[in-house]
């Protein structure tokens, strides 16, 4: 029970924070307050390292070890493909990670300097919003066969 409590507990804490630090980040870039931008970008930095991180390990090491006690082959339907997702996700979040470091950096070099956010900043955001969408489904993918299980996917 405690490994399920932890698995569950994770993945709420995985997709929630995404999906919250995704939401702050998304509509503060579209107020073009730079104090406020470069406030919210650093805390979503800090918020992948505190809480998605861990989560992005303790997911599928208790996923695999419950997987593992319950018999099911790692080739059933839906647990292949969630952690197919699983990857996706985190093929993306990686680079999403790499963005929002420059993205800070960015944000308090134009508040250092005084100076408005440079472009590069904002490519830089259209990569991270791009590459986030997919990640998001591809969790929410996850969440949908980690609950229902089913027996074929198609």
């Amino acid at each position: 029970m405690t490994l399920k409590w932890l698995h569950v507990l994770s993945s709420v804490v995985l997709v929630g924070t995404g999906f919250g630090s995704a939401f702050y980040f998304f509509f503060i870039n579209r107020t073009r307050n730079l104090v406020a931008q470069a406030e919210v970008v650093k805390l979503v930095v800090r918020a992948d390292w505190w809480f998605t991180t861990p989560t992005v390990v303790i997911q599928p090491a208790t996923g695999l070890l419950m997987a593992h006690l319950a018999g099911w082959p790692l080739a059933t339907p839906w647990l292949a493909w969630s952690l197919g997702l699983f990857v996706l996700a985190g093929v993306c979040w990686l680079p999403v990670v790499w963005l929002q470091i420059q993205m800070a950096r960015l944000a308090q070099q134009a508040m250092d300097e005084e100076t408005v956010l440079p472009a590069l900043y904002w490519r830089y955001t259209r990569w991270w919003e791009a590459l986030g969408y997919p990640a998001f489904v591809a969790m929410v993918g996850v969440f949908y066969l980690m609950v229902a299980k089913p027996a074929s996917i198609f």
